[in-house]
């Protein structure tokens, strides 16, 4: 079947190409809408409630009826807003995070992937990074002081860790010596060890950051209810309120593959060299990825039902005090040890 699915990418590549982004823009939103079913119910466990139950067996039909009653709901614009700004600054948010996954490789073969860049990592970063722009200029487009103060804490906190979550990967790349993510994924393959146990510092830092990257709590200063109504998404409704929502959900499951890509070895099944765990080659590894995303995914939910907001003092200090001279020390320990080792060769 796999082989047959290249030959045809072979074939056809603009067309195989087409169908790839179709089907994993379906399956992400799809993971989106499910993501808020299941922290709705991973958090009504925590707080020993049942969470939402009406809507199909289990509620599992919450998902679609809460996107059809978004989609029905009146579309408000402030009326002193700056109108074609505050309509385009959620799609400038949300689209850069469906971008990214172009390059996640979610599994070796050429049909699991759209593309392989060399660059991968650095491409991630870059466009990952144009997301924080839909989000100043929802807040500033709105004319309320509430979303300027959530768009402004949004700017500071997200600047501060993209340092952090960008050095942290630092030693993943000086190991792998490559920036495309299937390389990476194939170099953990050869030394036969994922490299979260080479870069347990760095795996800490981009998860701390990576919290912080996509404003889960406790690090959901910009959109703190008890301080500032809503943050910066305070004057949305309907649909571009969900647009934001959606934003948040599929950068979770971006920083959830991205961290399976450099720490977990992406595909590979646990302990892909010891023989007596051959068998487990047998499961494709396409779903090894998706495991590995489901824990992480899951991680946010627990997170966040379990540890209580930050104050923004001690959210920045956390960043600048800790996280980063953290990563540097990490930079300088990992450079060290394999400039050692190439010495040595």
């Amino acid at each position: 079947m796999v082989e047959t699915l290249e030959q045809l990418q072979g074939q056809h590549p603009y067309l195989f190409a087409t169908g790839q982004i179709v089907i994993v823009f379906t399956v992400l939103s799809l993971m989106v809408a499910y993501m808020v079913y299941m922290e709705r119910k991973v958090v009504a466990f925590i707080q020993v409630r049942l969470g939402p139950m009406r809507v199909g067996p289990w509620g599992l039909l919450q998902p679609i009826a809460d996107g059809l009653k978004l989609i029905l709901k009146e579309d408000i614009v402030p009326r002193k807003a700056d109108k074609w700004v505050f309509l385009l600054a959620p799609v400038i948010t949300l689209a850069p995070a469906f971008i990214v996954f172009s390059v996640i490789p979610f599994g070796d073969s050429t049909i699991f992937r759209i593309t392989d860049l060399n660059i991968g990592v650095l491409f991630v970063l870059a466009i990952g990074s144009i997301g924080i722009y839909g989000i100043i200029l929802g807040g500033w487009a709105s004319n309320s002081n509430y979303p300027l103060l959530g768009a402004l804490r949004s700017t500071a906190q997200m600047v501060s860790y993209e340092v952090a979550l960008g050095m942290s990967i630092i030693g993943v790349l000086v190991i792998a010596n490559s920036l495309s993510l299937v390389e990476i994924v194939r170099r953990q393959q050869e030394m036969e060890i994922w490299y979260v146990f080479v870069q347990p510092v760095g795996f800490f830092v981009f998860l701390v950051a990576a919290g912080a990257e996509t404003n889960r709590a406790p690090f959901d200063l910009p959109e703190a209810e008890s301080e500032i109504v809503a943050g910066f998404h305070t004057e949305y409704s309907g649909f571009r309120f969900a647009l934001y929502f959606m934003a948040e959900y599929t950068s979770m499951i971006l920083v959830s593959a991205l961290c399976v890509t450099l720490f977990l070895g992406g595909w590979l099944p646990p302990f892909p060299n010891v023989d007596f765990l051959s068998f487990l080659h047998h499961v494709p590894g396409v779903v090894w990825f998706l495991l590995k995303c489901y824990i992480f995914l899951y991680s946010f939910i627990w997170v966040r039902g379990t540890f209580p907001r930050y104050r923004y003092d001690q959210l920045m200090k956390l960043g600048w005090h800790y996280l980063i001279p953290l990563a540097i020390a990490n930079i300088l320990v990992t450079g060290l040890v394999v400039a050692l080792q190439e010495l040595d060769k």
